[in-house]
């Protein structure tokens, strides 16, 4: 019975069908409970809210990870049912490395550190990482799968993208740096210094606490705003082609889904509704 009972078990902790309402009770339950925990974690953030009932956030907070360790180690337990991780060691192993099962890890890992002997003010740092509890809606809702997919098939063309606004970034830094190190020493100590200068250029904010003094300066500023204007806005273009082209190829395979059957003919083969050919 163990084997059917992890087979079933692995069909509920996944994103289940239909027909499955056991699964589809899990999915809407996990989905409850992390809206819970986003909002637990913004009302904390609230002192006159926390300090009226702190032990009630504590509870919660614990009876949350409870719950996420349960998933997490029902994932581990019944991800060898799939036949990519059916090893009964190596596949759990490279199961707990997908990206999903990663961020499963590092929602809760924050809250066992006080018990592994880690420094309470150090621990407490990592709250935060509590938020990542909204990444895994991504196993859930099928928009959020129709943006991952999306963000995949343009892996590439995003990458080059960041590659080239990280040299301009660094490029724009160095210029302005040698350009206004002499009239602003302060302003512009270093390129590290002259980096936040050009990330609030580049992404068009331009905070207005640090800009260039000299006619060279505001020449090479002027240049590298009007660059920014169009390189930066550049992956959002890549993401939402990338994504209206998802929607595409969902929208034709619905249509093909739901399209009754072509009727041929049983003897020769053709389509029963085809218009006859001129003699």
């Amino acid at each position: 019975m163990r084997p059917s009972l992890r087979r079933r078990v692995h069909e509920i902790v996944e994103v289940g069908g239909d027909n499955d309402r056991t699964s589809r009770l899990f999915d809407v339950a996990l989905i409850t409970l992390i809206f819970l925990n986003v909002t637990a974690l913004v009302l904390e953030t609230v002192h006159s809210l926390y300090v009226q009932a702190p032990v009630a956030f504590d509870v919660f907070e614990a009876s949350s990870v409870m719950v996420f360790t349960l998933e997490y180690a029902f994932r581990i337990w019944s991800c060898v049912e799939d036949p990519r991780y059916a090893h009964p060691v190596w596949g759990r192993l490279r199961f707990a490395m997908t990206p999903m099962a990663f961020v499963d890890l590092i929602a809760i890992l924050p809250f066992y550190l006080i018990f592994l002997g880690a420094d309470l003010r150090f621990a407490r740092s990592f709250r935060l990482l509590r938020l990542l509890r909204v990444a895994k809606l991504t196993r859930y809702v099928e928009a959020l799968e129709s943006i991952k997919r999306a963000l995949a098939s343009r892996s590439g063309e995003l990458v080059i993208t960041i590659a080239v606004i990280g040299l301009l970034l660094v490029g724009a830094a160095g210029m302005m740096f040698f350009v206004e190190h002499k009239a602003q020493p302060e302003a512009f100590s270093s390129i590290p210094a002259a980096m936040w200068w050009a990330v609030a250029t580049l992404t068009t904010v331009g905070y207005g606490d640090v800009y260039p003094v000299t006619a060279w300066g505001r020449l090479l500023g002027a240049v590298i705003a009007i660059l920014g204007v169009g390189l930066v806005a550049l992956p959002a273009g890549i993401i939402s082609g990338a994504f209206l082209e998802e929607l595409q190829q969902k929208r034709r395979a619905e249509r093909r889904s739901t399209s009754p059957p072509e009727a041929v003919c049983p003897h020769c083969g053709e389509r029963l509704d085809r218009a006859p050919e001129d003699p």
